[in-house]
């Protein structure tokens, strides 16, 4: 199995390409990276150094990628964070020359622009390119509750408008209405889920499915982009979106508690790499 995968990089730490690549290298798939900025760390941090590139660097990679003869084997296309529209464009300009090369081949989309608390935290106008662009021309995306209701047509600038888990199916389907056929929905918390729980949910063709895991104290950068490449994997080979919830957050969920044992500032992506390949422990999936 082939990936392209198109996001940041950064030299320490495991966001974006960084938490992404290394999870689908160690489940046996041959990824082409290409990298959206390269910064010495995540933003989260407070201060970096680095670089953001630009749409023709994207394009550039593709065509030296494309001129090895090796675009037909590739079995689908991963993207997260999008510095600028124009990057986005870029990015959906490699997934049709993709599709093109192999059309079967799939384009998965982690649509990053928000969070509970936290609102919007990207540039203006990205919000709008992901609902208007990138989740239209997306196979699967996989966006947090925050971004999913947003998606859906509602939210409000800090908090979900979902609060039952019939609300979070209704704005998968309208999702599903913008484009894609697979939606996984990371961080769902509604009020059915447990005090100390957290649910993930995932629709496909009218039918839904939930994981619930113990909710971890650990706050971490990496773990979306980590689960969307694991997701993406899972799915590619299974075609279930049940199966492929159901690996995902066992590997995902072994992964945070390594690192909340650790009590480390970034995920424990080397150290837990077993996570990925043998889960330590696995969760019920339920259809909803």
């Amino acid at each position: 199995m082939h990936i392209l995968s198109i996001q940041s990089h950064v030299a320490f730490g495991h966001v974006g390409n960084d938490a992404a690549v290394f999870p689908m290298q160690r489940l046996g798939v041959e990824v082409w990276p290409i990298h959206t900025v390269q910064f010495s760390n995540h933003t989260g941090y407070g201060s970096w150094k680095g670089r953001v590139y630009d749409g023709p660097s994207i394009d550039e990679l593709v065509d030296g990628i494309s001129d090895r003869g090796v675009l037909p084997t590739c079995d689908g296309v991963l993207s997260g964070y999008m510095g600028s529209p124009e990057i986005g464009q870029a990015i959906l300009g490699a997934v049709r020359r993709v599709r093109a090369a192999n059309p079967a081949a799939l384009y998965c989309c982690d649509p990053v622009f928000g969070d509970v608390g936290r609102g919007i935290f990207v540039r203006p106008g990205i919000p709008e390119f992901m609902k208007d662009h990138a989740v239209r021309a997306a196979d699967i995306i996989t966006p947090n509750h925050f971004e999913l209701d947003h998606l859906a047509g509602g939210g409000t600038a800090t908090a979900c408008t979902s609060e039952t888990v019939e609300q979070v199916k209704t704005a998968i389907t309208a999702a599903h209405g913008l484009g894609p056929r697979v939606v996984l929905v990371t961080s769902v918390v509604t009020k059915e889920t447990p005090a100390g729980a957290v649910d993930l949910l995932v629709g496909e063709a009218g039918r839904f499915w939930r994981v619930r895991t113990p909710r971890l104290a650990v706050s971490v950068n990496g773990a979306g982009d980590a689960i969307a490449a694991l997701f993406f994997v899972h799915y590619l080979r299974t075609k279930s979106a049940g199966a492929a919830l159901a690996a995902a957050a066992a590997s995902v969920y072994g992964l945070l508690k390594r690192t909340q044992a650790a009590g480390s500032r970034e995920i424990l992506l080397v150290a837990a790499q077993e996570e990925f390949v043998t889960p330590s422990e696995r969760f019920e999936v339920a259809e909803v």
